[in-house]
């Protein structure tokens, strides 16, 4: 999900801005793209793999003018080429639709924070959990990351879009609006969590060195 209008106080923008891009900051300064200059087959995935989310990011739904529901595809991302490359993908995407005029600028901040920052964060810390703290089972590591984890990034999307909704709102009925999309927000998780956890079985099982979290010799080679 990510707002499509401008109903949330200009301050409340301006901070949510600052955060997205202090934390697009720290990103960079990990120097994600080493490997891709090293890498080319990397370069070649991560490529395709952001146009293909920023192609499947049109297909959306939008029951209120302000708010568009589409899938985010930033939990699997954040797998497959860690937290740096993830949020860049997501900046590069939310940066496009802003070209493409299907969002107003003042709103880059906001959906960086509520499609990237946050599902990001949510999946790293799950993965973290997983990869420290839990057996090294192949199946632990695909519903907990895959499918669990995608679904808690939803949530955590969700939670934080209406919260910015509840905070600072200029419009009394998208409030209204925002409290009763809370309770159907649990019916969204589902298809993002299928999705990710599908594809992510997929190349765990054909290419598993392309899941940049997922440790081969430990899941499947010592097994």
């Amino acid at each position: 999900m990510s707002f499509s209008e401008l109903i949330l106080a200009p301050w409340l923008l301006f901070v949510c801005g600052l955060i997205s891009l202090a934390v697009l900051v720290l990103a960079l300064f990990q120097r994600p793209w080493r490997e891709l200059l090293v890498d080319r087959g990397l370069q070649h995935r991560w490529l395709a793999a952001t146009v293909m989310a920023m192609l499947l990011w049109q297909l959306r739904a939008q029951s209120v003018e302000w708010l568009t529901l589409h899938l985010m595809f930033t939990a699997l991302l954040t797998l497959l080429f860690r937290a740096p490359l993830a949020l860049v993908s997501n900046w590069v995407i939310n940066v496009s639709l802003v070209l493409f005029g299907r969002v107003d600028w003042p709103l880059l901040g906001v959906n960086a924070l509520i499609t990237g920052v946050i599902p990001v964060t949510v999946m790293v810390v799950s993965w973290r959990l997983v990869d420290r703290y839990l057996p090294d089972n192949l199946m632990i590591f695909l519903f907990l990351c895959g499918f669990f984890g995608s679904a808690l990034a939803t949530l955590g999307t969700g939670l934080a879009g209406m919260g910015l909704v509840l905070l600072g709102a200029t419009d009394p009925e998208a409030v209204r609006l925002a409290r009763e999309y809370l309770m159907f927000l649990p019916l969204l998780m589902p298809s993002e969590a299928f999705l990710t956890g599908m594809l992510l079985s997929c190349l765990m099982i054909y290419h598993p060195n392309w899941v940049a979290t997922f440790d081969r010799h430990r899941y499947i080679d010592t097994k």
